[in-house]
């Protein structure tokens, strides 16, 4: 079984910081999409796949092309998007992200675009599903738009399981309140919401939101270069990675950057924290590194940042 690998590992580590990513385009009946390479182990042509019973519709099966077992989704059935059979000429997208390894069924494969984070515009609520919607973000790139998909929303909806798991604070009981401002900067409104409830529940009641990095870099500039005022508004950032305008690594080297803000301890928060993008945040300066969804780690790392003080 050929499989094509779509970079070698180093490639990704050339720039970092540059708020730039690399897209891959692809199509489902037509309709042009995009995913971050980041997310991509490889590209292979598709083949059959072990049922499984009692599974979601959009679950095609499982298969195994060398070492591991691979569950494959298919995307353009959940999509809405099907044609009237499988083709043989489908592709698998072969993709790493949340610590798994999930299959997503395209019909071609169109190539790879480098588009700077700050083109990429946040869609209207109306798109795939509202404010909790499948669409992190629409690139306008040589005349053609190219719609991003929230790929770890797909598989949260498909396997709520593989979320974040609130269980895990739950079990730490009652901490009291704790007033560190901590600031987030979160593109989806679905893990937003989790995030802050997370925090909140564990004590943390002084959460700023931001949702993008530029706009969480906006309001640390603006606290200007007073150390009594950055202390006053933020004790602990946490960020994303992919986000529509600034993208985490570049909020990151800003804050390092920063002669003010360059103390404060940044937690990079991402599906997308694997070896190679460990690196990146090694790069600019990250305090921590911490794959979604361990949303219990979070918060014990958050505490040993900012000094938890539950009363």
């Amino acid at each position: 079984m050929e499989a094509v690998r779509t970079r070698e590992k180093q490639d990704i580590l050339l720039e970092t910081g540059t708020n730039e990513m690399e897209i891959m385009e692809f199509t489902v009946s037509g309709n042009t999409f995009g995913i971050n390479v980041a997310k991509i182990r490889e590209i292979m042509m598709s083949c059959p796949v072990t049922p499984m019973p009692h599974s979601h519709p959009s679950v095609e099966g499982v298969f195994k092309p060398r070492d591991i077992v691979i569950t494959v989704i298919d995307l353009p059935g959940y999509l809405g998007l099907h044609s009237d059979e499988l083709n043989e000429k489908d592709l698998f997208i072969i993709t790493n992200f949340n610590q798994m390894h999930i299959a997503f069924r395209v019909h071609t494969v169109e190539g790879i675009d480098r588009i700077s984070w700050n083109d990429i515009e946040k869609p209207d609520a109306t798109i795939y599903g509202g404010n909790e919607g499948l669409v992190t973000g629409l690139a306008q790139f040589q005349g053609h738009l190219i719609t991003i998909l929230d790929f770890e929303k797909i598989v949260t909806d498909i396997a709520p399981e593989t979320g974040l798991k609130m269980s895990e604070i739950y079990a730490l009981g009652d901490r009291g309140r704790d007033s560190h401002p901590i600031v987030i900067a979160e593109d989806s409104v679905l893990l937003s919401k989790m995030i802050l409830e997370a925090l909140g529940t564990a004590g943390y009641d002084n959460v700023k939101h931001f949702d993008n990095g530029q706009e969480a870099w906006d309001f640390l500039e603006g606290l200007g270069e007073d150390p009594t005022m950055m202390h006053q508004n933020v004790s602990c950032i946490i960020t994303d990675i992919e986000m529509p305008q600034m993208d985490g690594h570049r909020l990151t080297k800003l804050v390092k950057d920063h002669k003010v803000l360059r103390d404060l301890p940044v937690i990079i928060f991402s599906s997308l924290v694997t070896e190679e993008m460990r690196e990146k945040g090694k790069q600019v300066g990250a305090n921590e590194q911490l794959s979604k969804p361990e949303i219990g780690k979070l918060v014990s790392v958050v505490d040993g940042l900012v000094g938890f003080q539950g009363e």
